[in-house]
C-alpha cells in the first residue's frame, strides 16, 4: 500500500523559512549594533586622544611662549650691552680727543679773534666768536684746516656788529673733527717732527701755527694790538 503524507508540509516549510529569515535578520541587526558600538568606541577614543593631543600642544605652546619672551628679553639685554660696548669703544677711541681739541683751539686761534661759544654735534664743531676783520676770520679758518685734529672748515656767517673796532665782526664757522684713529696717527707723526727740526736754526724754531701761511704784509686789524699812539712832541719841535 503506498505511503501518503497528509501533513501540511508546505506550511511547515514556510514557517521554517520564516524562522531562518528572522534569525538572519536578528544576526544582521546584532552585527549592525556591534559595528555601530565599535565605531562609536573608536570615534570616542579618537576624540579623547585628540583632546589629549590638543592639551599637550597647548601646554607646549605656553612653554614656547615663555621661552620666546625670555629670548626677547635676552635680545633686548644683548642690544643694550652692545650699545654700551659701542659707546665704551667710542669713548676709549676718543678719550684724548677733547684734550687735543681744546689744545688745538688754543693753538689755532689768532690774537685778533675771540671765541664766544662752541657747540659739538657728532663730528661737527660749531664755533661762534668775534674778530677784528674778515682777514682774521680767513686766517683762523686756514689755521683750522691745517690742524691735525680739525679739518674742512666752513664759514657760516660773518657780519658787522657793534662799534668796537677790535671786535667788530661776528662770525660762525663749522669745522669737522678728524676720526680718532687718523688723529692719533697724525699726532704720532707730528710728535716726530720736532725732533727732526730740533737741530735747525733758532730763527726756524718757531714755525707758524700748524703750517698756516704767514701774510707778507701784516694787517693792523690782524695784529691783535691797538695802533700805537703818536709820540708826543714839544711845541718847539725838539725831541
Amino acid at each position: 500500500m503506498a505511503k501518503i503524507n497528509l501533513l501540511p508540509w508546505r506550511a511547515e516549510r514556510r514557517r521554517e523559512r520564516e524562522r531562518e529569515f528572522f534569525m538572519m535578520l536578528g544576526a544582521a541587526a546584532l552585527a549592525a549594533v556591534a559595528v555601530v558600538a565599535i565605531w562609536w568606541y573608536v570615534m570616542d577614543w579618537q576624540l579623547v586622544n585628540q583632546d589629549d593631543r590638543n592639551f599637550y600642544l597647548k601646554e607646549q605652546i605656553k612653554i614656547l611662549d615663555g621661552q620666546l619672551a625670555e629670548i626677547k628679553e635676552l635680545d633686548k639685554t644683548k642690544s643694550k650691552l652692545l650699545a654700551r660696548k659701542q659707546i665704551i669703544e667710542q669713548l676709549q677711541a676718543s678719550r684724548s680727543q677733547m684734550v687735543h681739541l681744546f689744545d688745538e683751539l688754543v693753538k689755532t686761534i689768532p690774537d685778533s679773534v675771540r671765541l664766544d661759544s662752541l657747540r659739538q654735534s657728532g663730528d661737527v664743531l660749531t664755533l661762534l666768536g668775534v674778530a677784528q676783520s674778515n682777514a682774521s676770520v680767513a686766517n683762523y679758518m686756514r689755521n683750522l684746516d691745517s690742524s691735525k685734529w680739525l679739518t674742512h672748515s666752513d664759514l657760516i656767517k660773518t657780519e658787522v656788529a657793534g662799534g668796537d673796532k677790535r671786535n667788530r665782526y661776528q662770525f660762525g664757522v663749522n669745522v669737522q673733527l678728524r676720526p680718532p684713529e687718523n688723529s692719533e696717527n697724525l699726532d704720532s707723526k707730528g710728535n716726530d717732527e720736532p725732533s727732526s727740526n730740533a737741530a735747525g736754526s733758532p730763527a726756524d724754531s718757531t714755525p707758524p701755527l700748524h703750517g698756516a701761511p704767514v701774510p707778507a704784509i701784516a694787517m693792523p686789524a690782524d695784529s691783535g694790538t691797538p695802533p700805537a699812539k703818536p709820540a708826543a712832541t714839544n711845541p718847539g719841535g725838539k725831541p
